[in-house]
């Protein structure tokens, strides 16, 4: 008489494999799943329900970047100068021995202006990397992005600021950079339409 369990391990047909089925976390949501039994007349409800849930969670993390501008290639170059002193918080009294070179913010912040324009930040997912609200961030289009550079992406149509990363099934994923736990990081699907137009490479502010 052969054991039930010898059965069902020698038997190589039928029964749940090993690793089959779809990896949870890997489905839309990102979450594990449950069967729940709906009326048949209400599914589509539910499911352009759950699509617009999803789109208005992905908004939120996204945290949408707008205000594209481009640099004034024409414009005279701006010496400064660049003091080589260090300056505490008292009273600094720079002379000009201390002068190290003359800077040009311009070329101190863009490598090539041909592929080069700035974006206004506008939300709060990027303050950990320096990245506040009103900020310009310098976006280069000829760098090749990297896991670890913060990109300026495209997903479904909106444009994001985020750290590039990548999941351990290889997919791309973009990271906020805030401790706070409020944004979440945004998974790449093949579904999404998603593209990466540059790497930033710098950013500035005016506080007066």
């Amino acid at each position: 008489m052969t054991d039930i369990n010898e059965k069902f391990t020698t038997n190589k047909r039928g029964g749940v494999r090993e690793g089959a089925g779809r990896k949870i976390g890997t489905g839309k949501f990102g979450e594990p799943t449950s069967v729940l039994r709906i009326p048949a007349s209400q599914k589509e409800k539910i499911k352009d329900f759950l699509a617009a849930y999803q789109q208005k969670r992905l908004q939120a993390d996204l945290d949408i970047v707008s205000e594209f501008e481009m640099p004034s290639i024409d414009s005279r170059p701006i010496h400064l100068p660049l003091y080589s002193s260090k300056v505490s918080a008292g009273l600094p009294s720079p002379v000009d021995e201390d002068i190290e070179k003359r800077l040009d913010p311009s070329e101190f912040l863009i490598d090539d202006k041909d592929s080069t324009f700035f974006v206004t930040i506008q939300g709060y997912s990027m303050i950990d990397a320096g990245l506040l609200p009103g900020d310009k961030a310098v976006v280069d289009r000829s760098k090749l992005a990297s896991v670890g550079d913060i990109v300026l992406a495209v997903l479904n149509g909106e444009f994001t600021i985020k750290t590039l990363g990548r999941h351990k099934t290889g997919a791309p994923r973009l990271l906020p950079a805030n401790s706070s736990g409020a944004y979440n990081p945004i998974e790449i699907t093949e579904e999404m339409q998603f593209e990466i137009w540059g790497v930033v490479t710098g950013s500035f502010r005016r506080f007066k």
